[in-house]
């Protein structure tokens, strides 16, 4: 599987991508100050609270689709599912990178985060993007799928563009 593949996400794993990339900004946003407390505990606090949330959301979905189809899953079908939502912790990965970055002293604080927050940014545009082309929207379809996406994230920027100031 490619980078891209993994990191973006497929046809199936877009929801995953999304839901992971908004988790990762709101803990960016919130833990920004633990970040200047001790570099390495914002990157702690991301990496343990996407796989809280990972895990949380692939139990709910097992519970859903065991009820959805009137039996316990099989260990395949709970492999599949968990493998599906594997999107939510990858969404991190890039986003958590630059934090991590700051952490070892390659960045600064301050550009490691609106990094990480840039990236997560870009993820969202993207998704938009992507979902519009698979559903074949028009313009304004894509614009609409873009905006939600960014509503989102744009919400969490100006919170971390207000509580840092």
């Amino acid at each position: 599987m490619a980078l891209k593949t993994l990191l973006l996400g497929t046809r199936d794993t877009i929801a995953g991508t999304v839901y992971g990339t908004i988790v990762v900004l709101s803990v960016v946003t919130a833990g920004a100050p633990a970040f200047e407390h001790g570099e390495w505990n914002l990157v702690v606090i991301g990496a343990v609270t996407v796989l809280v949330f990972w895990l949380a959301h692939v139990y709910a979905h097992i519970l859903g689709e065991s009820l959805h189809h009137g039996h316990r899953l099989t260990r395949g079908e709970v492999l599949t599912v968990a493998r599906r939502e594997l999107a939510i912790p990858l969404a991190a990965v890039l986003p958590m990178g630059a934090v991590a970055l700051g952490a070892l002293g390659v960045l600064g604080n301050t550009l490691a985060l609106w990094i990480a927050v840039a990236i997560g940014v870009a993820t969202l545009t993207i998704e938009g993007i992507r979902y519009a082309r698979l559903e074949n929207l028009s313009r304004g379809g894509t614009l609409v799928s873009v905006g939600v996406n960014l509503a989102f994230g744009m919400a969490l920027v100006v919170l971390k563009a207000t509580l840092s100031h």
